[in-house]
């Protein structure tokens, strides 16, 4: 007897997740109640989590039915709405607290900012020679700055612009991830994940912060849907083939370790496709031979310097990073290595519900986005558990090889935790909480009261972590 797939998203997790999200804020509270959260950002976090599972359980309901085209226009013009609304309140809401429209504590944001300003002044030579002549640093990160100075040439160094730009480019992003999991498993799956990555809190933060995230995350995910295409393509042309992986070496240009967990992705997919056009073995050599030598054509030697310099530093980074947090007052950051934080990583980054001065502000107002993450790292589970168990490990290869590669590197890195780090991981994470929901069986859904208690014991224990840490008891 074959199982019929769950094609919406069930209004009794939908209503499990806010009874456990209220449980674990109200113990937190109550708990650390020196600490307790500022009142708007306890309402921000209400909204973004009772938003985000309302609005799945629902629109997954009512728009299941509809066609293709019009599915399409609801899912981007629902993001767009979402993600234009919080650039102009975020923009404002910033000049109102800080005095510039750039986030509590922002660093590397204004850094690109006034980066992209000064350069969009000067001739382009001076740019080229500014990030690629002698002395520069390589190319990691140079992608988003030229990007700024690009927009900045055009339209001026008018900060919001950049930000409604990023709306666009993430709401087709939801697009994208759609196609990509209609065809790795179904129409109305696929269509959950869309409407998931939409209505996904920390996504449309992103939106209103001058960082390179929203535009790293887009090109990712274009990279995996136009390899996914290619996969399942039974002819190529240098088109088809040259795309992707130009997609590809672009995300060294954003950060080195993503475009490595893509090329990764990419062979681990094109050696274990179990998709028609991957039937002859010639073809899969002669696509990796072909993929790779675009990339090398890309970024040259550099580029693989960079990897190497990144592997030799593994440790000493994770240790720097790990004694630096200490000597802020983070005094148990010792204690957070890779080994600890590696098994958790479909689940983190943890959601912190305590206020802790000023520091903490940006974790605070995406608190509700990340406890989102703790909640559905439970069906992510369930995917792994589910394509193991049915042996459909293979139609996971490109996305699972990706999520695991890249999440698996920052588990190690000494940014285990760090939600900034670990967004990249998201659009994997989403596919992989759509299969899982789809996948529900009675045995299983009954796993997930005993998740829903480990949830709230990982929020209240995070903020007893957090306080603790810094000698605040």
């Amino acid at each position: 007897m074959v199982r019929t797939m769950l094609l919406f998203f069930p209004q009794q997790i939908s209503n499990r997740a806010i009874v456990t999200y209220l449980i674990a804020l109200t113990i937190v509270t109550l708990m650390f109640f020196s600490y307790a959260m500022l009142f708007e950002y306890i309402v921000l976090g209400l909204i973004f989590v009772c938003g985000f599972f309302v609005l799945t359980q629902r629109y997954s309901v009512d728009w299941s039915q509809v066609s293709d085209k019009r599915y399409v226009g609801y899912i981007f013009s629902t993001a767009v709405a979402l993600r234009l609304v919080w650039v102009v309140f975020s923009y404002f809401h910033y000049m109102n607290i800080n005095g510039n429209p750039f986030e509590v504590g922002a660093a590397d944001a204004m850094g690109y900012h006034y980066e992209a300003e000064w350069l969009s002044s000067e001739p382009w030579v001076t740019t080229w020679s500014y990030y690629f002549g002698n002395g520069y640093g390589g190319v990691s990160d140079v992608g988003y700055p030229l990007y700024l100075n690009f927009l900045y040439r055009i339209f001026g160094p008018y900060i919001i612009i950049p930000r409604i730009i990023k709306a666009f480019i993430s709401s087709y992003m939801c697009v994208l991830i759609y196609r990509l999991s209609s065809r790795m498993f179904d129409e109305k799956v696929g269509r959950i994940a869309g409407i998931m990555c939409a209505l996904m809190p920390n996504l449309i933060i992103y939106c209103g912060y001058h960082l390179k995230e929203t535009e790293m995350m887009f090109l990712l995910v274009a990279y995996m849907e136009r390899t996914d295409y290619l996969l399942r393509e039974r002819k190529y042309n240098i088109w088809t083939i040259s795309v992707p992986m130009l997609l590809a070496g672009s995300l060294f240009f954003f950060r080195t370790v993503l475009g490595v967990a893509a090329v990764f992705s990419f062979v681990s997919a094109v050696l274990f496709a179990n998709t028609p056009s991957m039937k002859k073995g010639t073809k899969r050599i002669a696509i990796i031979g072909w993929g790779l030598l675009c990339i090398i054509v890309a970024g040259g030697g550099t580029i693989m310097t960079e990897v190497e310099e990144y592997w030799n530093l593994r440790h000493t980074n994770s240790d720097n990073k790990r004694m630096e947090q200490a000597s802020r007052g983070n005094q148990w950051a010792v204690y957070a290595t890779g080994s600890v934080l590696a098994p958790m990583v479909v689940a983190l980054p943890l959601a912190t519900m305590v206020h802790i001065e000023d520091i903490q502000v940006a974790q605070e107002t995406k608190h509700g986005g990340n406890y989102i993450r703790n909640f559905m790292a439970f069906f992510a589970l369930i995917a792994i558990y589910e394509a193991l168990r049915q042996k459909k490990w293979r139609d996971f290869a490109l996305v699972g090889a990706y999520t695991f590669a890249y999440l698996g590197v920052i588990s190690v890195s000494g940014f285990g935790n760090s939600e900034r780090f670990l967004l990249p991981g998201l659009p994997g994470l989403i596919i992989m909480w759509t299969y899982g929901i789809s996948q529900l069986r009675a045995k299983t859904y009954n796993l997930l009261r005993y998740w829903s208690i480990v949830v709230v014991l990982m929020e209240v224990g995070w903020a007893y972590f957090k306080i603790g840490s810094r000698g605040l008891f």
